[in-house]
């Protein structure tokens, strides 16, 4: 298979181009390199400096490498970056979108799109299936949301085969490939408690600590980012075999709170890592567990790497390999 891969130097991107070359597919990566990184780019991929809203240098791309498939990872992620400056996020993940969607649609290929479970806000029910009602409370997943609506639209109208999937927390990494997050600035919570393990964070701070949970922490679901890896390839195999387009949620169905992650850091580290309390954040839900069953009926996934020790083991090992560590 010949596949395209936007915003294949980013942090999942990077380990789908890897996956893809370890089963033997040819792989372009097309990233502009605004957020992601040229090192994380596979050397066996054939990579293209460019920006996925240029509809017209996406078609010839598409064609002169004869691309058969599309996993489209290119967008903005953080948060709390989406609420001070939107139209990053309206323009990058929103309006750059749907001109690429111009260039897929017009080739028919089939396209995985990388999306979020923030598209849910916050939960009336936990396990979060589906179904269930889409209340973004922030740009990033109002964005993302959006897409999802032009995807639906876009199969209805031009037969796009598409599976949006629909990460809960990225986590983990691929040391001995040299892979792993790199943020810049970092939000995800298992680099941040890592980083303070290491001592480049004086202290890790806890948004909250009377939340109705086990021990007063958020609660999160880990998975596995080369789970998300084989979740998109067997998604990409579901639509090849004529399955039905959708949305599908990626997590464990196992919830892990802060203070949890953190111990467990401590434990694969060694290392004691200074904790602090801080207000809760605005938006923020109490828990976030995906329900699971979806994807596993429709093609066969389900998350493999579900140990909270061993996501924070390899995000650790990454850490001690990264030069850029101390």
């Amino acid at each position: 298979m010949r596949a395209l891969v936007t915003g294949g130097a980013g942090f999942v991107g990077s380990h789908m181009v890897r996956t893809l070359l370890e089963q033997g597919h040819h792989v372009v990566v097309l990233d502009d390199l605004s957020t992601g990184h040229a090192d994380a780019v596979d050397a066996r991929a054939t990579f293209v400096n460019g920006d996925v809203g240029r509809t017209a240098e996406v078609a010839s791309l598409l064609r002169e490498e004869r691309v058969e498939a599309v996993f489209h990872f290119a967008a903005k992620i953080r948060v709390e970056e989406s609420v001070v400056d939107p139209r990053l996020y309206f323009q990058g993940n929103l309006v750059a979108t749907l001109a690429f969607l111009e260039a897929v649609v017009d080739a028919r290929l089939p396209l995985i799109f990388s999306s979020t479970a923030a598209v849910y806000g916050v939960p009336d029910e936990v396990p979060i299936d589906e179904e269930h009602p889409k209340r973004p409370v922030n740009p990033y997943g109002d964005t993302k949301l959006a897409v999802e609506r032009a995807l639906e639209a876009y199969g209805r109208a031009y037969e796009l085969p598409w599976c949006a999937l629909r990460y809960f927390n990225a986590a983990g990494a691929d040391a001995e490939a040299g892979l792993g997050e790199r943020h810049e600035p970092e939000s995800h919570l298992i680099p941040i408690v890592l980083d303070a393990a290491l001592g480049r964070r004086p202290s890790v701070s806890v948004f909250g600590t009377d939340w109705p949970t086990s021990d007063g922490s958020c609660v999160r679901d880990y998975i596995h980012v080369l789970d998300l890896a084989e979740a998109h390839l067997a998604a990409l195999e579901h639509l090849r075999r004529g399955g039905k387009s959708g949305a599908f949620n990626l997590g464990t169905g196992r919830g892990h709170t802060v203070l949890e992650v953190i111990a467990a850091a401590e434990r694969v580290s060694g290392r004691r890592i200074p904790v602090v309390s801080a207000d809760r954040r605005a938006g923020d839900p109490a828990e976030l567990v995906a329900k699971v069953e979806r994807a596993e009926k429709a093609f066969g996934w389900r998350a493999r790497r579900t140990s909270l020790d061993d996501i924070v083991r390899d995000a650790w090992a990454w850490k001690l390999r990264d030069g850029r560590q101390s």
